[in-house]
């Protein structure tokens, strides 16, 4: 249900946030805590591809990696999930069988939005009935940036009902949305109308995730877990070294 307050963006102090990702950043982390951080974040990564020259052999190629990062290093986690387009999920799905790897597929005009909301719906059921665990949709971002948050809260909450059972990350392609403001708002929108992740990007355009946007995100988060005891996850993606 859409919220029965308008939308409203929050104003952000871009020099505080650039601030704190400099003290963050000048953090020293000891030896064996950060491997363990490593590993941790190793088993949260979603192993991606999403080229038009995909095809089964690539992608169990990629299920295999999945499951055995470095065969070399036991102790190495496997990864959280394997993200591929719709076409390619029952693939994924045969290769991971048996093992705690999700399967996140692309869905709804990945990676534009650009198509007409009935056909991203059919675009995200194929992909739930092929077997997604997971479903990353884009919102529209020309839709956004002309002020028509409505039409971005229900085209995101439609969404989220064709998904079912499978979870839902929202990316709203932070690259594009020019200001600090707009991040905060879109993240807000995408997590009143029923996002499980806000993600920053598709990948396909520069820039793509940053520390300084990731914490606006991430504040998001915070400010909304307080406000309805929802906790949602975050997903840094695109340029990340």
């Amino acid at each position: 249900m859409r919220p029965e307050t308008n939308f409203e963006k929050v104003p952000i102090d871009r020099v505080a946030v650039e601030e704190r990702v400099g003290r963050l950043n000048k953090r020293s982390i000891k030896k064996e805590s950060k491997v363990q951080a490593l590993k941790l974040a190793l088993s949260m990564v979603d192993l991606t591809t999403l080229e038009g020259k995909d095809s089964e052999g690539k992608v169990r190629q990629l299920c295999q990696k999945a499951k055995s990062p470095h065969p070399s290093m036991p102790d190495i986690p496997s990864v959280a999930a394997v993200c591929v387009y719709p076409n390619m999920v029952r693939i994924a799905k045969e290769s991971l069988r048996g093992t705690n790897i999700n399967v996140a597929s692309v869905a709804s005009a990945f990676p534009s939005g650009m198509a007409p909301l009935p056909i991203r719906i059919e675009d995200t059921k194929y992909a739930v009935e092929e077997g997604a665990d997971e479903v990353d949709m884009v919102i529209t971002r020309g839709a956004f940036l002309e002020g028509e948050y409505n039409f971005v809260f229900d085209e995101i909450a439609a969404i989220k009902e064709a998904c079912g059972d499978a979870h839902l990350k929202v990316i709203l392609e932070t690259g594009e949305l020019h200001t600090f403001e707009n991040v905060r708002l879109a993240s807000d929108i995408a997590m009143e109308a029923g996002a499980d992740f806000i993600k920053t990007s598709t990948g396909k355009i520069s820039p793509a995730a940053t520390q300084p946007v990731t914490l606006v995100m991430l504040e998001a988060i915070r400010d909304f877990y307080y406000k309805t005891d929802k906790m949602v996850g975050m997903k840094p993606a695109g340029g990340i070294r």
